[in-house]
C-alpha cells in the first residue's frame, strides 16, 4: 500500500480481521443448519421459542408450548462466538453486497459518497463494481478508492489467523452484561498479546443467548502510518441468513497533516452462498440431461 497521509484507511485491513462472523450451530453430519424460528423475550429477559404441539383428536385448536433458550455463561458465549467464526470461514463460499462509503475531511470541508457492488469468492477474491459517486473528486481518489483497494489487498495477502479474535492473539477480561439495541450482551475487554499490525485494544459485545458477535470497538495497537496519531472505530454486525456480517463501520482518525478524517461504511443486501449450496449447484450442472 502506498505511503500517504491517507493511509489511515488501511483501517479496514484489521477491521476485516475482527470478523468473528458466526453461523448457527451445525446439526449432526454438518450438512444442515438449525432453522430460524420466531422468538420473543419473557419478563425475566429470557428468550422463548414457540414449539407447536400436535393437537389430539378432541382438540380443535393446537396447543403451543415454549422452550426457553438459556442465557450462556460468559466463557461459553465466547467459545461459541469463536466457534461460529471458524464455521463461517469453512462454510461461506461467496457473497455479494451493496456497500456505501461516506468519507469526510472536516478541516478542509471536503466529503464524498461512493456506492459500489461488492463480490467475494472464497478464499481470496474480492472485487468492487462502481454504482455511483457524489462529492469531491479528491476524496474519491485519495480516500475512498484507497480504502477499497486496501480491502482487496487484505483479502488477497493477509493471514486471517494473525488478526482473528482468538486466545492466540488476545487476552480476554469479562466486564459484565449490558443492553445493546435491545439485546442482552456479554462485554469483554481485549488486550493484544503482541503489538502487531491488525490487532486492536478495545471491547467486543457478544449476544448472551446465541453467541453472535454484535459489536467490536477500539483502537489499533500499531498505527498504520507515522502520519497518523490515532484511529478509533466501532463496527456493528447483523445476522444475515445463516451467517453474520458487518453492516456498519464508523472510524475516526487524526492525521498530522490533514487533521480529522471520518469514514462510515454501510453494507446491505447481502446475498451469501454456503459451501454446501455451491457444491449442490455444481453437481446439478454436471448431471447430464435426460
Amino acid at each position: 500500500m502506498q505511503r500517504t497521509v491517507y493511509r489511515f484507511l488501511c483501517l479496514c485491513l484489521w477491521l476485516a480481521g475482527l470478523a468473528c462472523a458466526q453461523t448457527p450451530l451445525l446439526v449432526k453430519g454438518g450438512a444442515d443448519v438449525q432453522p430460524s424460528v420466531p422468538s420473543f423475550e419473557t419478563p425475566d429477559g429470557q428468550v422463548s421459542i414457540p414449539l407447536a404441539i400436535p393437537a389430539a383428536d378432541h382438540i380443535s385448536v393446537p396447543l403451543v408450548a415454549t422452550a426457553v433458550l438459556p442465557r450462556m455463561a460468559p466463557d461459553l458465549a465466547l467459545q461459541v462466538c469463536r466457534g461460529r467464526s471458524v464455521i463461517q470461514a469453512e462454510q461461506l463460499a461467496s457473497y455479494s453486497a451493496t456497500t456505501l462509503i461516506r468519507a469526510q475531511l472536516p478541516d478542509t470541508s471536503q466529503a464524498g459518497e461512493y456506492e459500489v457492488q461488492q463480490h467475494y469468492l472464497a478464499p481470496r477474491t474480492l472485487a468492487f463494481k462502481a454504482l455511483r459517486f457524489t462529492g469531491d473528486a479528491f476524496v474519491k481518489t485519495n480516500v475512498i478508492v484507497r480504502f477499497l483497494q486496501s480491502e482487496v489487498d487484505h483479502t488477497q495477502k493477509d493471514d486471517p489467523a494473525l488478526t482473528a479474535i482468538s486466545p492466540a492473539n488476545y487476552k480476554f477480561s469479562y466486564k459484565g452484561t449490558s443492553q445493546l439495541d435491545g439485546r442482552m450482551v456479554h462485554v469483554y475487554q481485549l488486550k493484544p498479546r503482541q503489538k502487531r499490525a491488525g490487532l486492536f485494544k478495545g471491547r467486543i459485545y457478544v449476544d448472551a443467548y446465541t453467541g453472535s458477535l454484535v459489536r467490536a470497538e477500539g483502537r489499533p495497537v500499531k498505527s498504520p502510518s507515522l502520519f497518523i496519531k490515532k484511529i478509533d472505530f466501532v463496527q456493528d454486525y447483523a445476522d444475515i441468513g445463516p451467517f453474520t456480517f458487518p453492516v456498519h463501520i464508523h472510524s475516526e482518525a487524526t492525521a498530522r497533516i490533514v487533521g480529522r478524517a471520518i469514514v462510515d461504511v454501510y453494507q446491505r443486501d447481502y446475498q451469501p452462498v454456503a459451501t454446501i449450496e455451491a457444491n449442490t449447484a455444481v453437481s446439478a450442472q454436471r448431471v447430464p440431461a435426460l
